[in-house]
């Protein structure tokens, strides 16, 4: 039997994420998943990419409250409800949309922290951003500041898989939270949720989109910031040997992006039975 074995939230696109064992998935997915986002002067998303310490921002809601804290800076405390300024047009990949500036107490502790100028937004829940059609058949879905979809599911053999290839060359095993996966699955074979269409968890319907393919953000420790120096090309060596996807034209996938097609609102919990079905 398949099970949820475990749900991850991520309040700010690119920091820490917090660990759920219940939650409501609505049409944007996890509610306040990627609602919040760093951006650069001109307004352009930043992540790990660029700023590997972003990995030590760490979020926890706190009452009404969304509180920051990172190495080395006292805590940022926010409403949950926003700060909310003037809109500021931004920009993730392809989309423009505007977003809502949280104001310069937020935006000075973000730019002392990375060491540059940034600004902190928050999604415009009048604002809304599709995902391309492309991948979901038509199907209209809207996601807030995550790359292109509102989740991301792996199964947990698939990380087991490729942690026995790792450690067959000597390198480490590595946590799931390398991935910032949103929902885990326990009790499939490697890499089924490439060959899966629907995930039903209660009342909850998912459609598996888009196969993810992986930066360089996997190598980096979600601890410390910090890549091993031993191994700074993993885990995207030992993936480039068995998971680069034509569909992606060549990418390194691991993990399938999804969108929600049914039971909006609905609960999902860890330890909950999860159906499937096949895309073939």
């Amino acid at each position: 039997m398949s099970i949820l074995s475990a749900i991850h939230l991520y309040p700010v696109k690119s920091c820490a994420g917090l660990s759920l064992t219940r939650t409501r998935i609505g049409p944007l997915g996890l509610a306040l998943d990627r609602h919040w986002m760093l951006v650069d002067r001109q307004g352009r998303f930043l992540t790990q990419r660029q700023h590997p310490e972003m990995a030590c921002i760490t979020p926890a809601f706190e009452g009404e409250r969304l509180v920051l804290r990172a190495p080395g800076m006292s805590a940022l405390s926010l409403s949950m409800q926003g700060e909310d300024g003037e809109a500021l047009p931004v920009q993730v990949w392809n989309s423009h949309l505007d977003a809502l500036d949280q104001g310069q107490t937020a935006a000075q502790w973000c730019s002392d922290y990375l060491g540059e100028a940034v600004r902190l937004v928050r999604f415009n829940p009048a604002a809304s951003r599709p995902c391309s059609t492309r991948w979901t058949e038509g199907r209209q879905a809207y996601t807030q500041f995550s790359d292109g979809y509102p989740l991301l599911v792996i199964g947990q053999a698939s990380l087991e898989d490729l942690n026995a290839r790792l450690t067959a060359k000597g390198a480490p095993a590595l946590g799931m939270e390398r991935f910032r996966p949103n929902l885990v699955i326990s009790g499939l074979e490697a890499y089924d949720e490439d060959h899966i269409s629907t995930l039903t968890l209660g009342p909850v319907e998912l459609r598996l989109v888009k196969p993810c393919a992986r930066c360089p953000i996997p190598g980096i420790d979600q601890r410390t910031g910090l890549r091993d120096a031993r191994w700074p090309d993993e885990p995207l060596d030992t993936l480039a040997g068995y998971r680069a996807d034509p569909r992606v034209d060549g990418g390194l996938t691991f993990g399938q992006n999804a969108i929600v097609t049914g039971g909006e609102g609905g609960m999902i919990e860890v330890g909950q039975a999860v159906q499937w079905e096949w895309n073939f």
